[in-house]
């Protein structure tokens, strides 16, 4: 099984939802629809559907294309109310997967996790999240991204999310502005829709590069 996601993150997204058809995502940072999108694979794959938020308005053209099954919202997902936006667009207050792949160096990573948090994380749920936190670029426990990593752990953990695999490794051979890319991004789930013998399967404590997470074979 070919997955598309930049360090498979559809892999674990399905992995923690037992290979679920017809469910429902919202993509922060969307950016190209096909080329590693942690999305293409839930919607072309096992007929899911979702929310689509980029700024780049480049991309509009190419999402009407090639997800024509998803929403597709062209804004600044700081500025965004996601209480209207969900309720707009009738979305599940059990919702299957949250990317949340902004930028996190000027603050807009935070930002939005604070608007989730204040404005929808009371009625609404995710079964499976991904949160870039880049925290490989970090040097010191004062900087963006190492707050970005605390701060958001402590959202996650006071709503109840249950940190599964953290501190995933994109990769042991990229480098982006003069360092590895080690450390990126935190995985959870929350185990009220998640099956609670796969959460005791799965989580650890170890950083894992993704082609070395230990998913069963």
């Amino acid at each position: 099984m070919m997955f598309n996601g930049q360090a498979e993150q559809d892999r674990f997204v399905l992995t923690m939802l037992q290979n679920k058809k017809n469910g429902f995502f919202v993509e922060l940072g969307s950016q190209h629809p096909t080329n590693t999108n942690n999305s293409y694979y839930l919607e072309t794959k096992n007929n899911w559907k979702g929310i689509m938020i980029e700024y780049e308005k480049g991309y509009l053209d190419l999402y009407k294309q090639l997800r024509p099954n998803s929403i597709h919202v062209i804004e600044d997902a700081q500025q965004i109310n996601y209480q209207t936006l969900f309720e707009s667009n009738n979305v599940p207050q059990h919702i299957d997967y949250l990317q949340i792949d902004l930028d996190v160096d000027n603050g807009s990573t935070l930002n939005t996790l604070y608007k989730l948090d204040n404005e929808v994380m009371n009625t609404y749920k995710f079964a499976t999240i991904t949160f870039e936190h880049d925290m490989y670029s970090s040097d010191s426990e004062s900087d963006i991204w190492a707050v970005t990593r605390r701060q958001s752990r402590e959202i996650f953990l006071r709503r109840g999310y249950v940190l599964v695999f953290p501190d995933v490794q994109l990769s042991s051979s990229m480098w982006y502005r003069g360092k590895r890319c080690g450390a990126f991004e935190d995985w959870y789930v929350h185990p009220e829709l998640v099956h609670p013998g796969l959460i005791n399967k799965y989580k650890t404590n170890k950083s894992y590069l993704f082609t070395e997470l230990p998913y069963e074979k």
